[in-house]
């Protein structure tokens, strides 16, 4: 695959799955008592608070300011110039936000340049398989996480959920660019401005009727959890579908995958007692995090069926279904129905057969020609819903909201 096709697939690919990590927000069921040990963070200590009650104070009290100010507009604007992680802060911020902004474009002291390297390689050598989980997988399983989906649903983006896509694939392309977090990368400006929005819908989406009605008693949105479950979603779902489907990784690319996610967890304000510091803590973490949150909403269902007709636009009578199916073999049955996926009696048992087949394939398990043609149809269909998105010729901004969805 050439050096742009890798870009579009890997920005595409996160244009889904990063919807998760730009919205995350309403419980539909009780979670279980927090017990994850802050010895297996990358702190390797810390009070053991439960994170659902921790938010991002030094964020949101900036970005509450900005707002009472009436001055997103003006910073949006100002923002649109910044693009490189070694640009300078644009001239005419509010000396609050330049003061925060400088702080939080830092990488973490324990950030290690070489696993970050690894990281980006791994992700253009293994880049199919991280693409279709991102987008087919975390992305459409972004809408059984009910928080996630009503602070979408519910955010000023969700009235415009093309626009918002666009938007989100910046993250999903950055993080998993090759100079992700150098000099002429772009991976600390999105995450800086990530975790601005983030602030940003904490002060704004409590004054939402139809957030409020349905966030289950939660007062404030994108809790330390939230920002987890959202990780998780992306991050270890990912590591763990691709060791079911026997991609080959190393030791060294698992490490340097997980890194890369530590970095980009940090980045978006998640305190480092949260940080899973090795896949086992990252795995413990997650069945205490994200297995027990998803269900269905009203919410998500209309948020899949939104996503699935922007897929539909590549070829309706053949994307959709197969997107479907696989989608349905990537994230089970259950959460297929929860978030309303059609069942696709013909394409269902043809991906469960054909996909192992492919990706056998591709990490040299078997020859060429023991895969069957059908394999080759589905790979075509997944290579272009990823590429679908691709928004490079114009400019991608994330831009900090000033209201909430329009009634």
């Amino acid at each position: 695959m050439d050096e742009l096709s890798r870009r579009k697939m890997l920005l595409a690919g996160g244009a889904l799955g990063a919807l998760g990590v730009l919205g995350a927000a309403g419980p539909a069921h009780a979670k279980p008592a927090w017990t994850w040990a802050p010895g297996g963070s990358v702190a390797g200590s810390g009070a053991g608070s439960d994170p659902d009650w921790v938010w991002d104070d030094e964020a949101d009290e900036v970005l509450g300011a900005v707002l009472a100010r009436g001055e997103v507009p003006r910073v949006n604007e100002l923002l649109r110039t910044w693009t490189r992680n070694d640009q300078p802060l644009p001239d005419g911020l509010p000396q609050d936000l330049r003061e925060f902004m400088e702080n939080a474009r830092r990488l973490p002291a324990w950030a290690d340049a070489g696993k970050l390297d690894t990281a980006a390689e791994f992700n253009k050598t293994k880049g199919i398989y991280v693409g279709a989980l991102y987008g087919l997988g975390s992305g459409l399983m972004s809408t059984a996480i009910p928080r996630e989906s009503r602070a979408v649903y519910y955010s000023k983006g969700g009235a415009d959920m093309k626009d918002r896509i666009a938007k989100t694939a910046k993250l999903g392309y950055d993080v998993g660019d090759l100079d992700a977090f150098q000099p002429r990368g772009g991976m600390i400006v999105t995450a800086v401005k990530t975790r601005m929005v983030h602030a940003a819908v904490r002060n704004l989406l409590p004054r939402s009727p139809g957030w409020t009605d349905t966030s289950d008693g939660q007062t404030i949105p994108i809790s330390q959890a939230d920002v987890l479950v959202t990780w998780h979603s992306l991050a270890t779902f990912v590591m763990r579908k691709m060791i079911e489907w026997k991609v080959r990784i190393s030791s060294a690319d698992s490490e340097a995958y997980l890194h890369v996610w530590q970095v980009t967890a940090s980045m978006l304000g998640v305190r480092d007692e949260y940080i899973p510091a090795t896949w086992a803590a990252a795995n413990a973490q997650s069945k205490q995090l994200l297995d027990p949150v998803l269900g269905p909403t009203e919410e998500g269902v209309k948020l899949c069926e939104i996503l699935l007709d922007i897929v539909a636009e590549l070829d309706a009578g053949l994307t959709r279904p197969l997107i479907s199916a696989f989608s349905r073999y990537t994230l089970g049955t259950q959460i297929g129905d929860w978030i309303g996926l059609s069942r696709e009696p013909f394409w269902q048992p043809t991906i469960e057969a054909v996909w192992p087949l492919l990706v056998a394939f591709r990490e040299g398990l078997i020859p060429l020609p023991l895969v069957p043609e059908a394999a080759w149809t589905v790979e075509e269909v997944i290579r272009k819903v990823v590429l679908l998105f691709l928004s490079e010729g114009r400019g991608i901004h994330i831009e900090l909201p000033d209201a909430n969805r329009p009634s």
